[in-house]
């Protein structure tokens, strides 16, 4: 018979992304409604190596949901990577008796969760997509990805404002490692004439002609969307390959970096991670073991660990092929 869950462990894990403290909200304030006792580990899976958690309950998690980053702070741990480190983390959590963990973070998270879990499957895991990439198999949305794009497409209004002034040619890196989820919102969003993706075929030849067509229709300046992964390079490679093909602006690059990481989650982010964290919790009460929650579709899914990190989520062509058509 299994074991009836009465105390829970919550963490974040890898980079952080805005939203994660509304779904900490969530995960507590739903347990509590459960009289679940809950416990905050603190900087991921290296605060689990060092028995580093805290009881949590509803006055720890007021005021939080507005707030970026996480309260319970992160961390990547190359000691989890072990298999002692493992063990000294399923020590550390029996000695509290955590009867079940939520993991938020990307597929590294639940990359760690998916091996714990099959080491010790006494301790069962329920994950949460938390990254900006929105690379995960099994959901529509991560949390802190639409606050990441909301962040980008900002960035890009500012910069049209310069580079119309001054007849320029601005190249914008944006983050979202190897998937261009980030790069094709923000292309559509910030009205670029051009988006380089990981996931798509056009490259620097191609990117040229269509600098040349638009300068031939007098176009004053052009804004190109770059992803972090495009197989070309990043933004400061592109510029410099582009520069050598064509000089009818002056060039410039703009890199946003970890800016898209911080501040206020979004509404949509808020809304997301709150009902995460409410299925989450959920999920586990009802017998729910070692998957991924996720919203596809609008509905609660759950998704193994081994298909939210090996399976890959396409970029939508149709997107694609609408950014090119409202690009030109």
């Amino acid at each position: 018979m299994e074991k009836s869950i009465k105390r829970i462990a919550v963490f974040t894990s890898g980079g952080d992304a805005p939203g994660m403290n509304a779904a900490i909200r969530a995960v507590v304030r739903t347990a509590n409604y459960y009289d679940l006792h809950v416990f905050g580990i603190n900087r991921g899976y290296e605060g689990m190596i060092n028995g580093d958690l805290h009881r949590l309950d509803s006055r720890d998690v007021a005021n939080i949901i507005h707030r970026g980053g996480t309260i319970l702070k992160t961390a990547r741990s190359e000691r989890f990577k072990t298999p002692e480190g493992r063990r000294a983390a399923y020590e550390a959590l029996q000695a509290y008796d955590i009867d079940a963990c939520i993991a938020i973070g990307g597929d590294g998270t639940l990359t760690g969760a998916k091996i714990f879990c099959e080491e010790y499957p006494q301790i069962p895991f329920i994950g949460i997509p938390g990254t900006i990439d929105n690379d995960l198999f099994g959901t529509d949305y991560t949390i802190g990805y639409d606050t990441a794009v909301n962040t980008a497409v900002e960035a890009v209004d500012r910069i049209r404002d310069t580079a119309d002034s001054h007849n320029r040619l601005f190249f914008i890196e944006v983050m979202g490692r190897n998937a261009g989820y980030i790069a094709l919102s923000t292309a559509i969003g910030g009205g670029a004439e051009a988006v380089l993706l990981p996931e798509d075929k056009l490259n620097i030849e191609e990117l040229v002609t269509r600098l040349n067509l638009g300068a031939k229709k007098k176009k004053l300046f052009s804004v190109v969307i770059v992803a972090e992964g495009f197989m070309e390079g990043g933004a400061q490679e592109v510029a410099r390959l582009v520069n050598e093909r064509f000089d009818y602006y002056d060039i410039k690059v703009t890199i946003i970096g970890h800016l898209q990481r911080g501040g206020s989650p979004s509404r949509l982010d808020r809304l997301i991670a709150s009902r995460l964290g409410f299925s989450a919790v959920e999920l586990l009460l009802k017998g729910e073991r070692n998957i991924m929650v996720g919203i596809v579709k609008n509905e609660i899914t759950g998704t193994s660990f081994e298909d939210a990190i090996t399976k890959s989520k396409a970029v939508n062509d149709e997107l694609i092929r609408m950014a090119e058509i409202l690009a030109t």
